[in-house]
């Protein structure tokens, strides 16, 4: 047994349960894919002030969560610990919003860190697919990105997900939400640190979990009440989008979610299979954000799915995806001559995109066959030194038992015809 583990609050992926986080990021981005979202991908770790700048210096994401260091060169870096920011910082370092085609839409795969109390769903390093559509401010992009994401997950099998809404107002209407909303929660019993945040960003006091505060907080001024004719405008005509498409969705509005950029649209998935860590994803509209971290103005809208998060509700539900054996055709020669001349079938098969796989290590029959078994092959090639006298190899199929001779020349034909 190693004497090394993996890092407390993270988790390998490791066959054959691999395959199915393969699946479900396969699932995640197909719809972006189809929708017109291009790949991008970003360094692992970024400007600590990029960060701090963009997803919030009061979050406890960056004040409590963020793996930050210093180089040895001196340069203040930070593991990312969501993809927005730095996606949009790639976005404008490769100048991608003058290309004339707005908005540009991306999505993207990746792991993030954060520094949070290990358990059940939730981890110090996780795996998100996300998309991101930046530079237009209009509801029906909006509403796209919902969609395609409750796509994603009924195209999995998913059905007891909940979509929740809310608008978060803009700058012209939030600023005097925020001072009622202060003037509330400043009369309540909180600890310091609330009441720290109170002060900071008073919204995301709505989003505290524990009991006493939900409890103290009946009676809190609500958002909707405070929304300017845009905004409600706006807000109204993303519902219309959702309801016309079929979207099934439920308005929260205590939804805050836990990062400053948000302005109006916001949203989440949640699964009431997980428990208290609900959440599979989220996402909202961040108009402002790319002025936060030096760039021109750019409304954008986009949102992360945890690949983590979904596997644990496909569990949770039961569901079993539909993932195809990883080896078709698995090779077991018999004696030196029939190795050569297996290998060589291998190597051919595997160019005709045949998945393939061969008894390394010079087993015995048996021991290869059983190896041929637990690869879950559906066929199995077998040969020995009378075999390739006659120019055969034995093709066994693993399903039905049957065996039968096949000539060497026609052993690639053969196995495509059966496999298709």
């Amino acid at each position: 047994m190693s004497t090394f583990q993996a890092p407390k609050g993270t988790y390998d992926l490791t066959p054959p349960r691999s395959a199915k986080f393969l699946a479900v990021r396969e699932a995640i981005s197909a719809p972006l894919r189809n929708s017109g979202y291009g790949y991008i991908e970003t360094p692992g770790f970024e400007d600590v002030n990029l960060f701090a700048r963009g997803v919030g210096e009061s979050t406890d994401i960056v004040s409590k969560e963020m793996y930050a260091f210093e180089t040895k060169g001196g340069d203040k870096l930070a593991l990312r610990p969501e993809g927005t920011a730095s996606v949009l910082r790639a976005a404008l370092e490769a100048n991608l919003h003058k290309a004339g085609n707005l908005p540009v839409k991306l999505w993207y795969s990746g792991s993030y860190y954060r520094y949070e109390r290990p358990q059940a769903g939730r981890y110090r390093h996780f795996s998100q697919v996300g998309a991101e559509a930046i530079g237009t401010e209009d509801p029906a992009l909006d509403a796209e990105l919902i969609i395609l994401a409750d796509q994603a997950y009924r195209s999995l099998g998913l059905t007891q997900f909940r979509i929740l809404l809310n608008s978060l107002g803009d700058k012209e209407c939030r600023p005097v939400y925020r001072e009622a909303l202060q003037g509330f929660l400043r009369d309540l019993d909180l600890d310091e640190e609330t009441r720290r945040r109170i002060e900071i960003n008073p919204l995301r006091v709505l989003d505290d979990k524990r009991a006493d505060v939900q409890k103290q907080l009946v009676g809190a001024p609500m958002l909707r009440d405070y929304l300017c004719d845009a905004c409600k405008a706006y807000h109204e005509e993303v519902r219309g989008l959702l309801t016309a498409a079929g979207v099934v969705y439920e308005d929260d509005e205590k939804l805050v979610r836990g990062l400053d950029y948000y302005t109006r649209t916001t949203f989440e998935f949640v699964h009431d299979g997980l428990g208290s860590q609900s959440a599979v994803g989220g996402g909202g509209r961040y108009d402002g954000l790319s002025e936060m971290i030096g760039g021109p103005a750019l409304p954008s809208v986009g949102w992360a799915l945890g690949v983590d998060r979904t596997v644990l509700a496909l569990e949770a539900e039961g569901v079993e995806l539909p993932i195809p054996a990883a080896t078709s055709v698995y090779a077991v020669p018999l004696g030196e001559e029939a190795r050569r001349v297996l290998f060589g079938l291998v190597t051919q098969l595997r160019r005709e995109g045949v998945a393939t796989d061969f008894a390394f290590g010079g087993r015995g029959l048996k021991g290869a066959m059983k190896s041929a078994n637990r690869s879950g092959a559906r066929f199995t090639l077998v040969a020995g030194e009378r075999d390739l006298a006659e120019g055969n190899v034995q093709l066994k199929d693993m399903e039905s038992g049957d065996q039968e001779a096949v000539a060497l020349a026609d052993v690639t034909k053969v196995i495509r015809s059966r496999l298709a």
